[in-house]
């Protein structure tokens, strides 16, 4: 049942009122002024309210700001018994639904809170339109390794279960987040973004937990934080691995006991959030070196989703540069096969973020329907820090096969399986025969690393 609140000091109005909205069918909560009716708004899903100007304790104008500010999302209609225009014009201004004149009339009343919920409808069913429509950010490719990344969100997102999505900056950590929304029972609900990395330590608690008037000294008004808004919904929490020990504690504290307290309040707030955290850190090793809580790691571990590098999915390169290149309606151009070679060979170490950008450059730079070699050669040597000798690409030319024993006469598997046994050789003789380094250098997790070595026998001992 829908329902409604109204705040004015005069008992009469709010019992004739109140009688008449529950005729309609509306179910009606009362206020005698706005103190009590900010305390309904924190404890009760509200749609729409009948707001007196005149109000004790606080006017009904400062109650509009702090409505309008904290519930955006609920419809105020705005009523005066001294009513002027200016007046009007404010309280629009401010973001009233509309403003009635005392003595009320019964019609007016009835057609004010009519067409308010059904303008707060249509807003929510537009909203649920954009976040259920196809993304234009999906997971492009065909490669096995994401589409096993495709299975496994939908398998998480019919849980409410925590998820922890690792992988390296660019390869899509955001739009794999979104996707679990999009295909959770919760799609139709807030997906509320946090970047730990962005927000300074000091402000982070107010940012999530959201603080109360007074709290500290740029507290001039009532907020509510991220996991308030989240409310119902998914709080992403991105680059948690970079959120202090203290701002740790406090969201472990959080995920235990499914509440919040503001900064500066004392009252306890229920929440209902699905959390799904996001990195590119190696939390494990930042456990060990004691930049990160393991009890936290567990809380946020529940179900793992580590993307790919583009390096590890390198037959998407083109289907991928062709997807960013019609999404801005670059027409038909096709893709020459030696350029598409030539972009498979790239390391890519800024990933799909990192051909996102190849694709703007290209599209900027270049006015043709085919993209050859040297197109996207030069507009990749354009790019600080390329070089070919780096990149270990050598076009155009030919590879030379210098007798039968080559990995040249191998098939591809065998190939790829020989040239990957002595590069990691190569790499971690380099590097003091350290797994960790290693990693580090060649761009891959410590526990992938683990792996390769144990399938080709490759032993790490000094």
């Amino acid at each position: 049942m829908t329902k409604l609140l109204i705040i004015d000091d005069e008992p009469g109005i709010r019992k004739t009122l109140a009688a008449i909205l529950e005729d309609e069918g509306y179910q009606v909560l009362t206020a005698e002024d706005a103190v009590i009716a900010l305390d309904i708004l924190r404890r009760e899903p509200v749609a729409a309210l009948f707001l007196d100007v005149l109000l004790p304790n606080m006017g009904g104008i400062e109650a509009l700001e702090r409505i309008r500010g904290e519930w955006p999302e609920v419809e105020v209609i705005v009523m005066s018994g001294h009513a002027n225009v200016n007046m009007a014009v404010r309280a629009v201004k401010l973001g009233a639904f509309d403003f009635l004149e005392k003595p009320l009339s019964l019609d007016k009343v009835l057609t004010s809170c009519r067409n308010a919920l059904t303008v707060r409808r249509l807003r929510e069913e537009n909203r649920n339109l954009k976040q259920n429509a196809p993304s234009k950010d999906e997971l492009i490719g065909s490669s096995e390794a994401i589409q096993r990344i495709r299975e496994r969100i939908i398998q998480a997102a019919a849980s409410d279960a925590r998820l922890l999505i690792t992988g390296e900056n660019g390869t899509g950590k955001e739009l794999a987040a979104r996707a679990v929304h999009r295909h959770s029972r919760r799609a139709g609900r807030a997906f509320v973004e946090v970047n730990c990395a962005a927000i300074p330590d000091a402000l982070l608690e107010s940012e999530l937990f959201g603080h109360e008037k007074g709290a500290f000294t740029d507290a001039v008004t009532c907020r509510r934080g991220r996991f308030e808004l989240a409310s119902g919904g998914t709080l992403f929490l991105d680059e948690i691995g970079d959120m202090s020990l203290s701002a740790q504690a406090k969201v472990l504290r959080v995920i235990q006991e499914q509440r919040i307290e503001r900064v500066g309040g004392e009252k306890t707030i229920e929440t209902d959030v699905r959390i799904v955290a996001a990195t590119n850190k190696d939390l494990e090793q930042e456990c060990d070196r004691g930049r990160f809580r393991r009890d936290l790691y567990f809380r946020l571990n529940v179900i793992p989703i580590n993307l790919p590098s583009l390096r590890e999915r390198k037959e998407d390169i083109p289907v991928l540069l062709l997807y960013f290149l019609k999404e801005r309606d670059a027409g038909n151009i096709v893709l020459a096969e030696e350029a598409a070679q030539f972009l498979t060979a790239y390391s890519w170490p800024g990933n799909v973020r990192e051909l996102k950008n190849l694709a703007e450059r290209i599209l900027v730079m270049y006015n043709g329907d085919r993209i050859g070699l040297e197109t996207v050669r030069d507009l990749l040597q354009e790019k600080p820090g390329f070089s070919e000798k780096k990149s270990g690409i050598s076009f155009p030319g030919e590879v030379k096969n210098s007798g039968p024993n080559t990995i040249f006469n191998l098939n591809y598997t065998e190939a790829k399986a020989a040239f990957e046994k002595q590069y990691l050789e190569f790499q971690l003789a380099g590097h003091d025969r350290s797994v960790a380094r290693t990693a580090e250098a060649i761009g891959i997790y410590p526990s992938n690393l683990h792996a390769k070595l144990k399938k080709y026998h490759i032993r790490t001992e000094r």
